[in-house]
């Protein structure tokens, strides 16, 4: 995207990284606190997060790979657990209200909420794969990203909606109550019928839900680094430290407005994602791909302006992008013109996928012929 305007996504992805770390913060709260019977408040549950995740963020990859090697079993364990107890709850005979256009819209919207999450990958995968040595498949790494996160989504997802139709059914009271609490008291009564070993399982669960920030806080830290000479003249320790200070502070002031703060972030936060992979990946197919196929394109080369494209190309069509994510985007807040010829559903993230993918190609070819990068 060029040097100066990849800053703006650089930017965009430090909000993106600890937004999210600050809703894990939050869930992990109310999980701790609903464990605990509100003996423990939901703040002093974030705090308990946050300082587990700053430990294990600013001592580096090295802890971070090795946490993460093991943290994903008993988290398989715990959530099994969980599907055993309370599936027998689940209701998916639910019927869906509405005529067809309207359920359509509604579950393009659904769709589109539980794919901002996993989409946000995109802006941090690079810090973690660079690791990796350079001679490792490029099909291999794409499988491997796809199936993990593909699977890892689909398990938690499907917990979840199971749980929300239990509550929508009211074959389980507890679990509408719970519900009226907070979604991490939610999955506390999941577990209840099992106990002690139940609330066991759910402070696994919570401690989990760390395996999601320690990455948005080490990712965001570098995305601080690589704003400029001034933010990499900062170690990455001292901006991880600040960071989870800032977690901190936003969990703890959001902790009774979850929802909303899904509601209102999350889509912001997806449409630009989807517009930035639109634009890298035609990038490298139409523009790049001659260079790398001769072996010309130096990785080297990445934070060195007269090798860069200027970036005005990408930048206007990340502005068309934005253009169409706007007239489409339907939230609490705000329904564009053509979500409400969608019914109603929140079709900007593909509409601005679709103006960006249109408007980079011809932008880029003039930028080439005119200044040649």
């Amino acid at each position: 995207m060029g040097y100066w305007p990849s800053k703006l996504p650089c930017c965009l992805n430090v909000v993106l990284m600890v937004g999210y770390a600050t809703i894990d913060g939050i869930i992990s709260g109310q999980v701790l606190s609903a464990v605990s019977d509100g003996k423990m408040t939901i703040i002093v549950g974030i705090i308990v997060v946050s300082i587990v995740c700053w430990i294990v963020a600013v001592f580096g990859m090295a802890v971070f790979q090795k946490y993460e090697r093991y943290s994903w079993l008993p988290q398989i364990i715990a959530l099994s657990v969980l599907i055993g107890v309370a599936a027998p709850y689940f209701d998916a005979s639910l019927p869906s209200k509405g005529n067809p256009a309207t359920l359509a819209a509604r579950r393009l919207s659904f769709f589109n909420v539980c794919l901002y999450v996993p989409n946000s990958w995109a802006a941090a995968a690079s810090d973690f794969y660079v690791y990796y040595p350079e001679k490792t498949s490029q099909r291999k790494i794409f499988c491997l990203t796809l199936t993990g996160i593909w699977t890892a989504f689909s398990l938690v997802f499907l917990i979840g909606i199971g749980l929300a139709s239990g509550v929508a059914s009211g074959v389980m009271p507890a679990w509408a109550s719970a519900n009226q609490v907070s979604s991490g008291a939610l999955i506390v009564a999941g577990y209840a019928p099992l106990l002690g070993f139940g609330r066991a399982c759910s402070v696994v669960v919570a401690l989990g839900v760390i395996a999601n920030s320690i990455p948005s806080t080490y990712s965001a830290a570098l995305g601080c680094q690589t704003l400029g000479r001034a933010g990499k003249a900062v170690p990455r320790w001292i901006w991880s430290t600040v960071l989870i200070l800032v977690q901190v502070v936003l969990a703890v002031a959001g902790r009774e407005h979850l929802f909303l703060i899904f509601q209102n972030f999350l889509a912001l936060m997806g449409y630009w994602v989807m517009i930035m992979v639109a634009i890298v990946l035609e990038e490298h197919v139409f523009f790049l791909s001659r260079r790398r196929r001769l072996g010309k394109l130096d990785w080297a080369d990445w934070e060195d302006k007269t090798r860069l494209p200027v970036g005005w190309a990408a930048l206007a069509a990340f502005a068309v992008g934005w253009t169409g994510a706007v007239l489409g985007m339907s939230q609490a807040w705000y329904v564009g013109p053509l979500a409400v010829l969608a019914e109603g559903g929140d079709v900007g993230l593909w509409i601005g996928l679709g103006w960006t993918m249109l408007a980079f190609p011809p932008m880029r070819w003039i930028e080439m012929r005119l200044i040649g990068r």
